[in-house]
């Protein structure tokens, strides 16, 4: 979803190929061998399968929203931000989401871990509608999409919680016209062509 909202907010075209993982097609493995989503091949044959490294690249090209240039922090400090949420909060929300997958996984202590991350980013919001600002930056599309994760594992549970602030930053995304544009479904691909995107 991340490396979507970035190619779609920078303008950029590329053929989109639904891949279902449990019955991964052989173009996928060939062009990344790890095979897992996302993955991008550029015309030139070079390969960039980290969601991360596609927004970098994609708003490396055009970046017509500023994503790249946080209001209130530098560019460093906001990769640093993203930096924590992928090494400490996404491994938290993987094993609350999906404990049976981790062994000894305890999906009530990953909760509370991944609260704790999220108390933190709640905090930042009390000061702006925005991680670092009053506009969107790529912190922001980096981190929501598993901030909504999180969320749909017990909505009831995360609506409860004392962080307004988050609520409304991550019901904004939710009901973006970039977000729904983004999130349309799509057919299995299966060999041939992909859908033009976005």
């Amino acid at each position: 979803m991340r490396a979507r909202l970035a190619i779609a907010v920078s303008k950029q075209q590329c053929e989109l190929r639904e891949v279902i993982l449990r019955d991964k097609p052989p173009a996928l493995l060939q062009a990344s061998p790890k095979g897992t989503v996302p993955v991008l091949v550029l015309p030139h044959g070079k390969v960039i399968d980290e969601s991360l490294d596609i927004m970098l690249w994609a708003l490396g090209q055009s970046d017509p929203e500023g994503w790249m240039k946080p209001q209130h922090a530098s560019h460093d400090e906001m990769m640093a931000l993203i930096a924590t949420c992928d090494q400490d909060f996404k491994p938290a929300l993987d094993r609350y989401k999906y404990p049976d997958r981790y062994e000894g996984a305890d999906a009530m202590a990953n909760r509370a871990a991944g609260a704790a991350w999220l108390s933190g980013l709640n905090s930042r919001l009390e000061r702006s509608a925005y991680i670092y600002g009053q506009k969107p930056c790529l912190a922001d599309a980096a981190i929501m999409p598993f901030v909504r994760q999180f969320a749909h594992v017990d909505r009831e549970w995360f609506d409860a919680q004392p962080w307004r602030p988050l609520q409304v930053w991550l019901a904004g995304w939710l009901e973006s016209d970039l977000f729904r544009s983004v999130m349309g479904k799509y057919a299995q691909w299966r060999e041939g062509p992909g859908v033009a995107f976005p």
